[in-house]
């Protein structure tokens, strides 16, 4: 009787990634192609706005603001206030635009998740893969805006400005991971705009971005001494006027890991029972 030669399939298929960046790696081709398609639709919001923004409210709207630099966090001009806060929210506001619409997208309308995960790329993997692209985009917007507003003599501490740039990436991992998490579990896209009008638009205004918290009142400087924008624009303001508190800085840096944590968390649940369900 014949034999017949079953071919070795475990020879063809690759073995699973054994941690997370492992995995993400064998997706970087992925997000290189996407991102050499598609950057050209983002140069208008990331670079020319931020530099829009810098002349309309930093330099044309304050140079109609005096104030003392104690009722300023030390800032010796409005324009040395704002910056820092700016910079901040622009790393907020890359990442609503990065892990909203495109996270639905890719679970929902092209289905890119599904084929992802059908390989042997695991649930975190495709997460790593996704959020590291979302920091690469929060890291060149934010570097790109620091450059512009160096010209400006706004920034006190060259070391304390590296360091801040860094604190971008973290500011964006926290509002990146729970962000995350919510878009990837949604039926439709409905929700979105609830969380641009009542989240990012408020912390935008209401965060120390524009004007000292102290404004607010008592209750209102609690509730936003307690939101992710302000611990990043706070620490990001102390390093580049060369300010830092040190048990402030801890503080900042605990909430915005802590945060960072929690939402990873609850991304690979969601996105876990999205796959699979």
């Amino acid at each position: 009787m014949a034999t017949v030669d079953v071919p070795d399939v475990s020879m063809r298929t690759p073995p699973a990634p054994a941690t997370p960046l492992g995995g993400a790696l064998r997706l970087l081709d992925y997000w290189l192609i996407a991102y050499k398609r598609t950057w050209k639709g983002s140069v208008i919001t990331s670079f020319v706005t931020p530099f829009l923004y810098i002349l309309a409210m930093g330099v044309l709207l304050g140079g109609f603001v005096t104030s003392d630099p104690s009722r300023l966090d030390g800032a010796t001009s409005y324009l040395a206030y704002v910056a820092p806060g700016m910079v901040a929210t622009q790393a907020m506001t890359t990442v609503f635009g990065e892990v909203t619409y495109p996270v639905m997208g890719m679970v929902k309308w092209q289905k890119i998740y599904f084929s992802m995960h059908a390989t042997p790329l695991g649930v975190k993997d495709i997460i790593v893969a996704h959020l590291a692209f979302v920091m690469f985009r929060v890291l060149t917007t934010c570097a790109v805006f620091i450059a512009i507003l160096a010209p400006f003599g706004v920034f006190e501490s060259v070391w304390g400005t590296l360091v801040a740039v860094l604190v971008q990436l973290l500011l964006g991992l926290a509002f990146a991971t729970p962000i995350y998490a919510f878009a990837c579990g949604l039926e439709d896209e409905s929700s979105f705009s609830l969380i641009f009008r009542l989240g990012m638009i408020p912390l935008t205004l209401f965060s120390g971005t524009f004007f000292p918290i102290s404004n607010l009142g008592s209750v209102m400087e609690a509730i936003a001494k307690v939101t992710p924008l302000w611990q990043g624009v706070d620490l990001t303001r102390m390093l580049v006027l060369g300010r830092v508190d040190g048990s402030w800085a801890v503080a900042h840096v605990a909430y915005l890991a802590v945060l960072a944590a929690l939402g990873w968390w609850w991304a690979v649940r969601r996105l876990d029972r999205r796959l699979v369900q």
